[in-house]
């Protein structure tokens, strides 16, 4: 059939059934499918739309600047929407269609699914395109995760304890957040599980040390969270005891059978199991000498609450407390 048609008589039929909004979403073009282009034209004469949204892709790079005149030149394009953000795209190319257009951008497209639509925000988009990060999108994520509300584990951490039940919801916080290159453009540092504090800003988060900066390298998204669902596989096949333990690493040690049998539970190694337990020894330890630091878990500004030199030596701490050999497995 006729696209115009369909396209007329949907319309119409929506329009009769009260449909508040409708969505005529055409088939993707390129601008030298000159039929095409007179089809899109047709459709738009025919049912007579409010809002005109061209959606570009984001991969094509300096080529959306011609895409999108050739689109503006046929129609009247209101609004873009830019896709595929979610890979190596930086999406420079679209900041040309919104001169070539002289219209907006509404949204990014960082994924598949409906939820990774997002509005889009000229600072942090600027900010991630010159690859300076986008901070403010990390603490609005980490705010989402409302972490300065558990209550009881940050109790535990001004009191030093940390466990490897604790270390296994901040892995699921981390899976809720997605990539953190979706967040801020380049290699996270260190030491990136996030624990904000009360009235935080992104200048007061505590980052606890556990992964090194390839983990969520560009283009390695995926192999990153397959290997930290693998990790808490592991974790799954621990009992409460262990999940627990104020010392869940030295209960492992004294007897060698608990790993044994989280391995066949999880259909990971020994090995993989011993370097989980190495992994969480690290956390522990750091959590530690976080909790002796006066002031840190004190609500308001940190930055008034907390010495700047004990700051700064404790991560030098945290650095060297990682073992390279284990993060380069891991990650």
């Amino acid at each position: 059939m006729d696209p115009v048609v369909i396209a007329q008589e949907g319309v119409e039929k929506f329009k009769e059934d009260s449909f508040e909004v409708i969505i005529v979403d055409t088939s993707g073009r390129h601008k030298q499918e000159e039929s095409l282009f007179e089809e899109m034209l047709q459709v738009s004469q025919a049912i007579d739309p409010d809002n005109i949204i061209f959606v570009l892709d984001g991969t094509i790079g300096q080529a959306c600047e011609s895409q999108a005149r050739a689109f503006k030149e046929k129609v009247d394009v209101a609004s873009v929407i830019v896709t595929k953000l979610d890979g190596h795209a930086k999406g420079g190319g679209a900041l040309s269609a919104v001169a070539a257009t002289r219209s907006p951008i509404t949204f990014i497209g960082t994924g598949e699914h409906i939820d990774e639509m997002e509005p889009f925000k000229t600072k942090p988009f600027v900010s991630k395109l010159l690859g300076m990060g986008d901070l403010e999108g990390l603490m609005e994520k980490v705010s989402d995760l409302k972490l300065d509300e558990n209550e009881e584990l940050m109790d535990k951490l001004k009191h030093g304890q940390f466990t490897l039940r604790d270390m296994y919801e901040q892995f699921q916080n981390i899976m809720k957040m997605g990539p953190f290159n979706q967040i801020i453009g380049k290699p996270v540092e260190p030491y990136h599980i996030v624990i904000p504090l009360k009235n935080s800003t992104h200048e007061n988060m505590v980052m606890i040390p556990g992964f090194s900066p390839d983990f969520m390298s560009k283009g390695n998204e995926r192999e990153s969270m397959a290997k930290l669902k693998r990790l808490m596989t592991m974790m799954d096949s621990m009992n409460d005891q262990e999940l627990d333990h104020p010392n869940g690493a030295k209960l492992f040690s004294k007897q060698p059978g608990r790993s044994a049998r989280v391995a066949r539970g999880s259909g990971t190694s020994v090995r993989e199991v011993s370097e989980l337990l190495k992994q969480y020894s690290n956390f522990s330890a750091m959590v530690k000498k976080m909790g002796g630091i006066k002031g840190l878990f004190k609500g308001g500004d940190m930055g008034k609450n907390v010495n700047p030199a004990q700051m700064a030596k404790l991560n030098q701490q945290m650095a060297k407390m990682m073992d390279p050999r284990v993060l380069q497995q891991m990650a």
